[in-house]
């Protein structure tokens, strides 16, 4: 049995939808980061940068005890391997997979997150920040678009983590100011996940944890998601 300590963000919908497609059990832990639940003492026990999700896995593949892992993109390359699921065990399918996955862990994810900042979340509007992090979302869609021009999925012919991990940053495109009629292969490709029966389970899990949808955040969630420094972190272990 997995426990996941989840919130329905891009980041958290990356391991729904691998624990849905593989079949693994799994008792979901709603994480309510406006609320600053990320900084508990439990929960920073789990996860030492008090972000999710996270998971701990109570049945691991080497025997007793439990093994607790934070990083999205960590978690999804460790359930892969604890399965044998969706990640090639030849050497160039396995890097093929992983080249994809860490650019969404040290690209598109950052990016995206920072567009979704500046443009929805700041509040000044700096035109410079929002125009930089916009291209530069552009300009990853653009690479995608392109890998995806003659391969059904990022690393081939087959779905895999590294899917799992881009798919949940492109669906609020819109958020990111981008069009997906302007990448016609993303396109594509999104919808083919988008129709997977898993994908539908996955973010049906999210209505469950945080039944109210996203919006202009107060004050106090502002400072909360926004505002920690090594030293109020350290005040909130204490």
């Amino acid at each position: 049995m997995i426990d996941l300590y989840y919130w329905p963000t891009p980041n958290g919908h990356k391991v729904t939808l691998f624990l849905e497609e593989a079949g693994i059990p799994y008792t979901l832990h709603g994480i309510n980061i406006g609320k600053g639940e990320q900084f508990t003492p439990e929960f920073l026990a789990i996860s030492p940068n008090n972000k999710m999700p996270a998971i701990v896995d109570n049945a691991p593949k080497e025997g007793s005890g439990s093994v607790a892992l934070f990083e999205s993109g960590a978690i999804l390359l460790y359930l892969a391997e604890k399965t044998g699921q969706f990640l090639p065990t030849d050497a160039h399918g396995r890097n093929e997979v992983l080249q994809w996955l860490f650019w969404q862990v040290g690209g598109l994810g950052p990016m995206a997150g920072q567009t979704h900042h500046f443009r929805n979340y700041a509040p000044e509007k700096i035109p410079y920040a929002v125009d930089r992090y916009v291209n530069e979302t552009n300009r990853l869609y653009g690479v995608l678009n392109k890998r995806l021009a003659d391969r059904a999925f990022v690393a081939g012919e087959a779905y895999s983590i590294a899917d799992m991990a881009i798919y949940p940053w492109i669906v609020p495109f819109e958020a990111q100011g981008q069009d997906l009629a302007e990448f016609p292969n993303v396109h594509r490709w999104f919808d083919a996940i988008a129709a997977r029966p898993a994908t539908t389970r996955a973010y049906a899990r999210g209505p469950e944890i945080n039944p109210n949808p996203p919006g202009i955040r107060t004050e106090e969630e502002r400072k909360i998601l926004f505002g920690q420094s090594a030293k109020s972190i350290e005040s909130a272990k204490n």
